[in-house]
């Protein structure tokens, strides 16, 4: 159903293409938009569970295009090192594609919002987050992005420097 990674050499090990989700802060969520065409947005995200957790308003072309198409692609670039002398990059990234939906279950809502608000403020108290939570609650809407393939990659030269 996915394709295989062309460049096998270059593909990341399950566990460091979750690392490379885990510590990511932002990422791009692509969608089928608009009269078809495709909508990518940058985006905040947390996983967790094995899951992706987006928060956002609760109209817009990004939730227009979820209620509409239900499949989904998200990318996170770890690393993007210019080389300007060999003329490329030394970059590491993740695509993850999927199904998401929006949430609707306010304890599910509740759940991944506090974990969406512990992995961008990691210090904040759980009262300063509650009060956070409750003070934006009414707009929000929370996404889910449930995970069903997952490829890593990075360029052919940082797989040789692990090597040496």
């Amino acid at each position: 159903m996915f394709r295989e990674m062309r460049r096998k050499k270059q593909i990341l090990a399950e566990d460091e293409a979750i690392k490379i989700l885990e510590k990511g802060k932002s990422g791009i969520l692509a969608l089928l938009g608009d009269e078809d065409y495709p909508y990518a947005v940058p985006i905040s995200y947390v996983y967790h569970d094995s899951k992706l957790y987006f928060h956002g308003a609760k109209n817009g072309h990004k939730i227009d295009a979820i209620k509409k198409y239900e499949k989904a692609s998200f990318c996170v670039v770890d690393q993007d090192q210019i080389i300007p002398e060999e003329y490329t990059t030394y970059f590491r990234s993740v695509i993850a594609f999927g199904k998401i939906r929006i949430m609707e279950d306010e304890k599910e809502m509740r759940e991944a919002i506090i974990e969406l608000a512990k992995k961008y403020h990691p210090t904040g108290t759980i009262k300063e987050r509650e009060g956070a939570i409750d003070k934006d609650w009414k707009p929000l809407c929370m996404m889910e992005f449930v995970i069903e393939h997952m490829t890593g990659k990075e360029a052919i030269e940082l797989v040789r420097a692990r090597k040496v």
